[in-house]
C-alpha cells in the first residue's frame, strides 16, 4: 500500500522574530528529516508570526521575511516543507498609499531550494480577521503539488472554511490529499465547529486532509493549536494537544488506483516509503469547557508576559472573585514566584478580606505585600476640601480610592518592573462598572472576556483537587468596599441576570425589544442596555485582555465612542 508520511510543527511563533522564528522553523525540519518524512507542516506566516497587522506595510519587514524564506530553503533536505510567509505581488505593485502589495503565502521548499509558492485565496474580513487591509487574494486556488509522486492540494486557513473554496476545486483537479496550514485562534465551543467542518470536507473530497494550526497567544488571542489529521471518509485519525506544541507524523494511505492527466507542480522526485504504514500516534481528547477556557488564560497570559519581555506580574487583591481568579491564572501561568499579590485596605474595607487575600497569596505561594491607602487618600481629601466645600461624598470619593489603589500599584510596577494586571471582567467593563485609572490600571486584563458567572465557574473549577481560592471569597457577596456596606447589586441587577441581557445585546446583537420578550424586566433591560451604550470610552482605554468569546470588547465590537445611537 502506497502511503504518505506527513509532519505537522504546531509550534509557537512571535509575531516580528523572525530570526527566532527561523530558528524553529529549521529545528522542525531536521527533526522531519530523521522522521524521514515526506512533507512537513508549518503554521501559517510563520516566519512572520501571526497576525501581523500593519507590519506587513512595511518594505523592509516583507524584505526580512522573504530573505529568511530562502535561508530556510537552504537548509531543506528531502523532507518537502510547507512554511507560511509573505509573498510580494507581481510586479510590486502598490496601493493608493504606496504600500506594496502583498499575499498571505505558503512557500514549498525542497532540496536546498524555493520548488513553489502558494497564495491564499480567501481573506477573512470579519471578527478579528482584516486580510482584506492587507493582502491580496491568491489566484491560483486549484493549483496541484507534486510531492515524491503524490499531487497534494496545498492551502491556507480561510480557504478551507467556504465549502467550494481552494480545497474543493484541488479535490476535483485530482489531488490525492489536502493539506491546510492555519492561524486559528480559540474561543469558546470553536474546536467541536472547526472539527465538524473538517470532517466533512475530508469526506466530500473523498482524500486525506491534514490541518495544522498554531499555537500560543498573540496580544489578545490565543491559538489553541489542536491540529487534525482524517482520513478519506472524515474518521479523525489524530488530533494535537490544545495549548501545547506538538510535533507529530501521520502515515496516510493513498488511494490504490492511479491517476492520469493530473496537472501539477513538481516539487520533489523522492520515492514514498516502503512497507506497511505505521500506526497513527494516541489522540489527544478534547478539554471539557471550563479547564479549556482555564488553560486558554494561562497560555495567553504567559506569551504576553514573556514575549513583551516581563518577568513579573502584580496582582491588586481586592479579597474579591476577581482578583482571586487573576492571582491564580497567574501563578499557574508564570510560576508563583514571579506574582506579587498587594492588599490595600481602606477605611471601608473589611478585616476579612485583608485576612482572605493573605490566605489566597499562602495557597497560591505567591508574594504578597499589605498597603494602606489611607493616607494617601486622607491627603487628597484634606488637599481638596476647599475646592470641594460643602459638597457631600458620592462616587468621586469612591473612585479617588481607587485611583489611589492604581498609583500605588504602577509606583510598585515602575520601581521594580513588574507588569500590573487588570482584574475587571466582561460583565463590569460592559456596563462601565470600573473606574478609569482606578481598578481599570494595568497592562493586560486576564478576566476581559469573561461573564462574572464564568468567573465563579472557574474558581470552582480551579478548587477541584482541593481549595485554592478560599471558598469564603467564592461565597461572599461581590462589593468594591469603596463606602459602608456596599454591594454591587446597589448599583447592578444580579449578575446571573446581568451576564444574560449582556450576552444577548454584546454577543448576539439584539435590541433591548427582543431581549425583553424573551422575559426581562423592561427598564431592568433598557437601564443595561444605556450603562453599555455610555461607557465606550471607558472601554477605549482599558488593557487588552485575552479574547475568550466570539464577541470580544474592542477586538471584535468595534463602536464609535461619540454616537447618538439608541435602541428604543
Amino acid at each position: 500500500m502506497d502511503f504518505m508520511r506527513v509532519a505537522g510543527a504546531q509550534i509557537n511563533l512571535t509575531v516580528g522574530d523572525i530570526e527566532g522564528n527561523l530558528a524553529r522553523i529549521v529545528a522542525a525540519m531536521e527533526w522531519a528529516e530523521e522522521m524521514q518524512a515526506d512533507v512537513l507542516l508549518l503554521p501559517e506566516l510563520a516566519i512572520t508570526g501571526y497576525p501581523p497587522e500593519d507590519l506587513v506595510l512595511r518594505e523592509d519587514f516583507v524584505n526580512t521575511n522573504i530573505e529568511a524564506l530562502h535561508r530556510i530553503a537552504q537548509r531543506a533536505g528531502e523532507t518537502t516543507t510547507v512554511v507560511g510567509f509573505v509573498d510580494r505581488a507581481a510586479g510590486n505593485a502598490r496601493d493608493d498609499a504606496g504600500h506594496a502589495r502583498v499575499h498571505n503565502a505558503v512557500g514549498l521548499v525542497y532540496d536546498g531550494r524555493v520548488r513553489g509558492i502558494y497564495h491564499k485565496g480567501l481573506l477573512p474580513n470579519y471578527g478579528v480577521f482584516d486580510e482584506d487591509r492587507y493582502f491580496v487574494a491568491g489566484a491560483d486556488r486549484g493549483a496541484l503539488w507534486e510531492i515524491n509522486g503524490v499531487f497534494s492540494g496545498i492551502s491556507v486557513c480561510e480557504d478551507i472554511w467556504v465549502e467550494d473554496g481552494p480545497p474543493f476545486e484541488q479535490a476535483a483537479a485530482g489531488a490525492d490529499i489536502l493539506l491546510n496550514v492555519n492561524g486559528s485562534p480559540f474561543h469558546v465551543g470553536k474546536a467541536a465547529e472547526r472539527e465538524a467542518m473538517l470532517s466533512a470536507r475530508a469526506r466530500a473530497a473523498g482524500i486525506p486532509l491534514v490541518y495544522l494550526n498554531l499555537v500560543g497567544g498573540q496580544d489578545e488571542l490565543v491559538f489553541d493549536g489542536q491540529s487534525m489529521v482524517f482520513t478519506a471518509d472524515g474518521e479523525l485519525l489524530y488530533r494535537s494537544p490544545e495549548f501545547e506544541e506538538d510535533l507529530f507524523w501521520v502515515d496516510l494511505p493513498l488511494a490504490e488506483e492511479g491517476r492520469s492527466g493530473v496537472k501539477a507542480i513538481t516539487v520533489s522526485r523522492g520515492d514514498l516509503l516502503e512497507g506497511d504504514p505505521e500506526p497513527p500516534p494516541e489522540s489527544h481528547a478534547r478539554l471539557e469547557e471550563d479547564e479549556e477556557i482555564y488553560r486558554a488564560l494561562c497560555l495567553g497570559l504567559r506569551d504576553y508576559v514573556r514575549k513583551n519581555g516581563f518577568a513579573d506580574v502584580l496582582v491588586g487583591l481586592s479579597g474579591g472573585i476577581d482578583s482571586a481568579l487573576t492571582a491564580a491564572v497567574a501563578a499557574d501561568a508564570l510560576g508563583p514566584e514571579h506574582v506579587l499579590g498587594v492588599t490595600m485596605p481602606g477605611r471601608y474595607s473589611s478585616s476579612g478580606s485583608v485576612e482572605d487575600s493573605r490566605v489566597l497569596a499562602a495557597n497560591l505561594g505567591i508574594r504578597f505585600e499589605e498597603i494602606s491607602i489611607e493616607p494617601p487618600f486622607g491627603g487628597f481629601e484634606s488637599v481638596l476640601a476647599d475646592s470641594f466645600g460643602d459638597c457631600q461624598p458620592d462616587a468621586t470619593e469612591e473612585n479617588l480610592q481607587a485611583r489611589v489603589r492604581g498609583t500605588i500599584l504602577m509606583a510598585l510596577s515602575n520601581k521594580f518592573g513588574g507588569l500590573v494586571l487588570a482584574t475587571g471582567n466582561k460583565s463590569e467593563l460592559s456596563v462601565g462598572y470600573a473606574t478609569l485609572y482606578g481598578d481599570m490600571v494595568g497592562g493586560y486584563g486576564v478576566l476581559k472576556d469573561l461573564f462574572k458567572g464564568t468567573v465563579y465557574r472557574l474558581a470552582e473549577w480551579r478548587n477541584r483537587d482541593g481549595e485554592v481560592i478560599p471558598q469564603v471569597i467564592i461565597d461572599k457577596p461581590p462589593s468594591a468596599e469603596l463606602r459602608p456596606d456596599q454591594r454591587d447589586t446597589d448599583s447592578l441587577p444580579p449578575y446571573p441576570i446581568l451576564d444574560r441581557i449582556l450576552e444577548a445585546y454584546i454577543e448576539d446583537d439584539r435590541t433591548p425589544a427582543s431581549i425583553v420578550k424573551d422575559g426581562f424586566d423592561r427598564e431592568t433591560v433598557e437601564r443595561v442596555v444605556a450603562m453599555v451604550d455610555r461607557s465606550e470610552y471607558k472601554r477605549r482605554q482599558a488593557a487588552p485582555g485575552i479574547r475568550i468569546t466570539s464577541k470580544a470588547l474592542g477586538r471584535d465590537r468595534r463602536l464609535p465612542i461619540t454616537n447618538r445611537f439608541r435602541s428604543t
